[in-house]
């Protein structure tokens, strides 16, 4: 396997990485769906899905049947270029901008080394602003396409905000850029870590050398934008049901739609990912490294986890769910004590805690939606303008003149 590795590892590793990285995103697009209706459900004192598997488990597959089986039409009078390119562009592009991210740091598997992502680009910061700059597009032509005046409006609305908060957002991250001097994404991150744990991180700015500066400003700055880049609430008036049905992706049906749908919520998880990376410290641990109790968290975490599965699956309704949760609940347990054991606990370190960052991030999204109303136009458009692009500016005249001042 070492010699297959090291004479044809940079064309089958990558391959590897792509597959695993799609099915990884699309089951977690569909289970965020799940997540997303019971989390509001339960703020709004509802059961939310629980009829299809245990808990509403299944949901998110039958949810993938029914667009599969969905009825397509299409409306007389689209532009048929645009309307069929429109939900494909969007998807793609939202899968590509996960190409650059490192997700961990570097991984050795027999005894061939590779980084934790797809891509390992040094600069991989204006890589992802450039595709997701791309973004636009497949809104603004399902508006176009579509021949309907609610799709249109829609999409220019959409295509005039994405733009809008894009300066905001981009501006947000100089103050990032200044400290780190690299547009590579793991070098930034490389950059936070520290013996102080999470105070080496951005947000906080306190480097051993004392030459950190907090980002805390550029941190709030570029999680409202891109929630606005994102079209979510309170910022999703590209959709809005109330007043263009809704909106750009009005006409569109069946796997066209879940097409739309994909694609949001793997913008979410690039977006999240990437503020975990500029500003929490990507994979590096929240402790600092003289605590090593805090690296067996996982199966701490994991095994009491299981514990509560097998008994609300003991106790559960139907018998299909006292037969899949006790199930499941025992191949937490025992993830969670082979980790315990095994030499692998070190080797996930990493990915574990970026991904329960970018929980934490997707997480908020969710809270937000159950808790804020939506703008009107002007107010969405008048705050990333008046307010939030001056704001962002102003924390890059300030990183600039605490590292001018420190140079002295």
């Amino acid at each position: 396997m070492s010699e297959i590795l090291a004479k044809y590892g940079f064309l089958i590793v990558p391959i590897i990485k792509v597959a695993i990285l799609v099915f990884v995103v699309l089951t977690l697009d569909a289970y965020l769906t799940w997540l997303e209706r019971k989390v509001i459900a339960h703020i709004q004192a509802r059961w939310g899905p629980h009829r299809v598997g245990p808990h509403g488990l299944l949901q998110p597959l039958a949810d993938g049947i029914k667009f599969i089986l969905k009825e397509d039409p299409m409306p007389s009078g689209v532009d048929k270029k645009a309307y069929f390119f429109a939900p494909f562009l969007t998807l793609m592009l939202a899968l590509t901008s996960l190409a650059v991210i490192p997700f961990g740091p570097d991984i050795t598997i027999f005894g061939y080394t590779t980084n934790f992502g797809i891509a390992d680009v040094n600069l991989s910061l204006l890589v992802l602003f450039a595709i997701t700059a791309l973004g636009v597009y497949g809104i603004a032509l399902a508006g176009w396409g579509s021949n309907s005046k609610y799709s249109l409006l829609g999409g220019l609305r959409s295509s005039a905000q994405m733009i809008s908060y894009e300066l905001a957002l981009t501006l947000s991250v100089v103050g990032v850029l200044l400290i780190a001097g690299d547009l590579s994404l793991k070098h930034i991150v490389e950059k936070q870590a520290g013996d102080f744990g999470l105070l080496s991180w951005n947000i906080v700015g306190l480097s051993k050398g004392g030459g950190g500066f907090t980002q805390i400003i550029g941190c709030v700055c570029f999680f409202i934008a891109a929630i606005a880049e994102t079209n979510r609430v309170p910022f999703d008036l590209a959709e809005a049901e109330s007043e263009l049905v809704a909106g750009f992706h009005t006409e569109y049906a069946s796997m066209k739609f879940a097409m739309f749908f994909i694609g949001e919520y793997t913008s979410m998880i690039a977006v999240s990912s990437l503020f975990t990376i500029l500003f929490f410290g990507g994979w590096l641990s929240p402790f600092p490294a003289s605590w090593p109790l805090t690296h067996y968290l996982p199966s701490i975490i994991l095994v009491p986890l299981g514990l509560w599965v097998v008994f609300d699956g003991l106790r559960y309704e139907t018998i299909l769910g006292r037969i899949i949760l006790p199930g499941l609940g025992a191949v937490f347990i025992l993830l969670g004590a082979g980790l315990f054991l095994s030499p692998v606990n070190e080797l996930i370190q990493g990915p574990f805690w970026f991904f329960a960052k970018v929980g934490a991030v997707l997480f908020f999204y969710i809270w937000m939606r159950a808790t804020l109303p939506r703008f009107r136009y002007d107010q969405l458009m008048g705050f990333g303008w008046k307010f939030l692009l001056p704001v962002s500016i102003a924390n890059v005249v300030l990183t600039s003149a605490f590292i001018m001042w420190r140079m002295k």
